[in-house]
């Protein structure tokens, strides 16, 4: 019962809050823009040139593919959790706590639960805008495949609602700035080093494939690097499923949890 409250209380006006936080965007666009067009070069010149020449190909799903076309996908998936779990920890954080923008707006007819929804669409929207600028600069390089790469988008809109959320559990349960630290250490860096990111899953113990199914981030990539490669990944239904799942599941606590930090 508490679960639909909170989802009932949000209103349309929660893209106020949204188009707040673009309008804060759009006045620094050039250095918020500069990192996703850079990010896939380094990327392609550490990876191809370096680490790729020393790998060579890679088997996946049963087909050797070179290690630069394997990798590409991770690094969107990488990018789709940094910039939504970042924006809704550290720069949430720095709007609630130290600017007062949360307690601003909801001095206005605006309820905390649209603020919360506000924050959660914006930090999903990092991810999209971060994914879209990258996966083109990865399309300039030939290294993904036309047309099925346009489902990275849809795909974005997902993971990075889901780590938006994720990212606004951390922040209505952490007491200051610096213990952010914790969840990044526990949660984030484990996902990016053991989702199938950088390297088939398929190739751990068996314990730590079991361990890697259960983050979200493996899903992501499942998807990402399908829609990259041109190929359906053989279990897309339960991917999609878990994402969708575990978005609303995320999406409800962090309303929850929010909400009492918020109006405490």
């Amino acid at each position: 019962m508490q679960w639909q409250q909170v989802f009932a209380n949000v209103s349309p006006s929660a893209w106020r809050v949204w188009q707040r936080d673009l309008d804060v965007f759009l006045t620094t666009w050039k250095t918020n823009f500069l990192p996703p067009l850079l990010e896939p070069v380094l990327y392609v010149l550490a990876f191809g040139v370096g680490m790729g020449s020393l790998i060579g190909l890679v088997v996946y799903q049963g087909e050797e593919l070179p290690y630069l076309r394997f990798m590409i996908p991770g690094v969107i998936c990488v990018a789709i959790m940094f910039w939504a779990y970042f924006e809704t920890t550290y720069s949430s954080f720095v709007r609630m706590y130290y600017q007062r923008t949360f307690d601003a707006i909801i001095a206005t007819p605006l309820l905390v639960e649209d603020v919360i929804a506000g924050e959660w669409l914006w930090g999903g929207t990092k991810a999209v805008l971060t994914a879209t600028i990258m996966l083109g600069m990865m399309g300039l390089f030939g290294l993904v495949s036309w047309p099925s790469a346009l489902l990275v988008v849809p795909l974005a809109v997902v993971g990075g609602l889901l780590f938006s959320a994720l990212g606004l559990i951390c922040t209505a349960l952490v007491p200051k700035i610096d213990s952010f630290n914790v969840p990044a250490f526990l949660l984030i860096f484990p996902m990016f080093l053991f989702s199938g990111t950088f390297f088939p899953i398929d190739i751990l113990p068996r314990w730590a494939m079991g361990f890697a199914l259960t983050l979200p981030l493996t899903h992501v990539s499942y998807l990402v690097r399908g829609a990259c490669l041109g190929r359906t990944p053989p279990f897309w239904l339960a991917n999609v499923a878990y994402l969708l799942g575990a978005t609303l599941l995320t999406a409800a606590l962090a309303l929850i949890l929010m909400r009492r930090r918020l109006i405490k």
